[in-house]
């Protein structure tokens, strides 16, 4: 399939605006279009679409898979059957970035926190990447499961507040907040690190552990994970800092209710 005709709007709150010659297709997330031309077919197919040697029972093991990685069951699929290229808008889940990653510069896949897909081109697979050390998966922040996105062509992610982007050599590290990690490379080594000083763990502000990554790869990171901002929602509502009036405090609790319903939805 040729490359996606496509470019990235806004600054904090971004959608993809897509350019579909005929032909040419994208799978998002439920819930994700913006608007999509009359002439765009849409469809609703289980998990990433993808077949399975062992029929619809296979494609639904996939898509209960696929629902643990932080994405939905189902997803919806943008088609141009028509002659004449067509336009459809893919808009992200909250504040932050929408990441392209060329799967083919990459080697074919990627890691990525849980629920950080957006949209991609048909054939891309979302599966389970389990983290394989113990410490990893009880401290790392997104626990045992993060999703790993395979195929070709280019992926899009989300991350949350401010994107960077990171490349790393052959056995160079870097010391990472186990929130802030969006992405990585399959050639990436992932761990877990003692802070070294319970002191610092406990009044840091940083926790006992974080997450290294070691080179050669891509690293991406986000720099307001939902969590994070979900805390200083929490923590200024209960204070009542900066939210003196009824319907400041109204407002403020509403703005945590979207971002919980976020977090428990894989944002």
């Amino acid at each position: 399939m040729a490359q996606f005709d496509y470019k990235i709007n806004g600054t904090d709150l971004q959608y993809i605006h897509f350019r579909l010659n005929s032909g040419q297709q994208v799978i998002a997330e439920q819930g994700a279009m913006m608007f999509a031309e009359d002439n765009i077919t849409i469809d609703t197919v289980l998990g990433d679409g993808s077949d399975s040697r062992f029929g619809v029972i296979g494609r639904f093991i996939n898509a209960v898979k696929r629902s643990y990685t932080g994405e939905s069951m189902f997803s919806s699929i943008y088609l141009n059957d028509t002659a004449s290229p067509q336009t459809l808008a893919i808009a992200a889940p909250g504040p932050g970035e929408i990441v392209p990653v060329n799967l083919d510069e990459q080697g074919g896949s990627i890691i990525c926190q849980k629920g950080a897909y957006l949209a991609g081109e048909r054939g891309q697979r979302i599966q389970l990447a389990f983290q394989k050390r113990l410490r990893v998966g009880f401290f790392g922040g997104e626990g045992f499961i993060m999703q790993k996105i395979g195929g070709q062509g280019v992926v899009f992610i989300h991350a949350s507040g401010t994107l960077k982007q990171v490349a790393l050599g052959p056995n160079q590290k870097l010391k990472v907040d186990t929130g802030c990690l969006v992405g990585m490379s399959s050639t990436v080594r992932y761990d877990i690190k003692y802070a070294g000083k319970l002191k610092t763990g406990l009044f840091g502000g940083e926790g006992l552990f974080y997450a290294t990554v070691t080179g050669p790869g891509t690293v991406w990171m986000q720099s307001l994970p939902l969590k994070r901002l979900s805390k200083i929602l929490v923590t200024a509502a209960i204070t009542g800092r900066g939210n003196s009036s009824v319907l400041g405090k109204l407002y403020l609790l509403l703005i945590i209710g979207v971002v919980i319903f976020s977090l428990f939805n894989g944002g």
